[in-house]
């Protein structure tokens, strides 16, 4: 007993140790050039990044060193204040790189819409002390800004990314990417991580369209398809599939408009794949609906025309929907449940298509062979029916 006891106890300082050098890895570090010293720092959450600064309430000067380790000279880094919110439009940013002459270039760079090209540019606040050093691939940004009377809080925005051509090339679009940003109070040091509204809207949209085009519009499809083979499902399948398509058209221009907003409000960034096929099912399911209105009667002569119409765009929206669902997992990068789970509704959907589609067959043939033996045909393959008439 006391053994274990010993061994819980040497654990726990173990665990205890641990968690004191974690805390404290941002403090300990002491490898700046000119032995300079900073009064606080943080490790960022995400993008293996960490802050140092010194704020001087008495005249709004912050003092920061942006750094981060396993950076090579084929990446930019880039540490910045956004006065607007936690965004990356509106960051007025520090940006550094490798040139192309083996030295580390330093600048500044407003990012402003359309689209944010890490151009060089002023900022609205003043920068003095603008530096870098990129040593043993650890790159490392100086800076001194001068801000606002007051400004004790900033909305701090940091970024990593690769470089083409001798330039800063477009960031990754990863969870770690989306979430480098916070809230940071400069006096006591706490920061608050960003509530990401736009991966929430973005969310809301996935789940808005996998539900509707992605899932119930197969199973109003499926409906219609098997279920009115059986005299007692008729007029009943034809009110599910209604009811079924309506209400996933219904959602779905919920879910697109979802979309179009989400494009609206990120026009740097583009999923043109996604976006033109998400266009064209609001188009063929609208065109669905115009086409319920003008269904012609059983007898019609136009009757035809109009269930190949029907049947070609419901299957073509039915493709394009699985397919939009998959290339939206792809954009979001969900955890890998999510894909499995959609995965596995389709297949089951499949599954199920599959041996209705075979039930379907087999009650089919079974009733033409019921038929051939009510009206026998003849040698000359008259119906039967006929030939007595014709003898009579």
């Amino acid at each position: 007993m006391e053994m274990k006891l010993q061994s819980c106890f040497s654990v726990l300082i173990v665990l205890s140790l641990c968690l004191s050098v974690s805390a404290q890895s941002c403090r300990s570090y002491n490898g700046f050039a000119n032995n300079q010293v900073f009064a606080a720092c943080v490790d960022h959450p995400v993008l293996n990044s960490v802050l140092h600064w010194t704020y001087i309430e008495s005249n709004n000067t912050l003092r920061i060193a942006f750094r981060r380790p396993s950076t090579t000279a084929n990446q930019w880094i880039a540490w910045g204040i956004n006065p607007q919110g936690l965004a990356m439009f509106g960051t007025q940013a520090l940006v550094a790189h490798q040139n192309s002459t083996g030295g580390t270039h330093a600048y500044t760079s407003s990012l402003n819409p359309p689209g944010p090209t890490l151009q060089q540019s002023d900022l609205r606040y003043g920068v003095s002390e603008l530096s870098a050093t990129h040593v043993n691939d650890e790159m490392t940004l100086f800076a001194t800004i001068t801000l606002p009377a007051g400004m004790t809080t900033i909305n701090q925005v940091w970024q990593e990314g690769p470089m083409a051509g001798g330039a800063p090339s477009a960031h990754a679009l990863t969870n770690d990417n989306r979430a480098s940003r916070n809230t940071l109070d400069l006096l006591t040091g706490s920061s608050t991580a960003a509530v990401d509204s736009v991966l929430k809207r973005r969310n809301t949209h996935g789940v808005l369209n996998a539900v509707s085009w992605g899932t119930l519009m197969p199973m109003g499809a499926i409906f219609a398809r098997y279920l009115k083979v059986f005299k007692g499902a008729d007029p009943a399948w034809f009110y599910l599939h209604v009811a079924c398509q309506s209400s996933a058209y219904a959602v779905g221009v919920a879910g697109w408009a979802t979309g179009i907003k989400l494009g609206s409000d990120s026009v740097a960034v583009q999923y043109n794949t996604h976006r033109n096929i998400g266009i064209t099912l609001f188009v063929f399911g609208t065109l669905q609906v115009f086409a319920l209105l003008l269904r012609p009667n059983k007898d019609h002569k136009y009757r035809i025309y109009w269930n190949i119409y029907h049947h070609s765009i419901g299957y073509s929206v039915i493709a394009l929907s699985i397919a939009n669902v998959f290339e939206g997992l792809s954009i979001l990068s969900p955890d890998d449940k999510w894909k499995r789970a959609y995965t596995g509704i389709i297949i089951f959907l499949g599954a199920v298509a599959v041996v209705l589609e075979v039930i379907t067959w087999v009650i089919v043939i079974k009733r033409k062979r019921s038929n051939s033996d009510k009206f026998p045909h003849n040698i000359n393959g008259v119906n039967g029916m006929n030939g007595h008439a014709n003898r009579v």
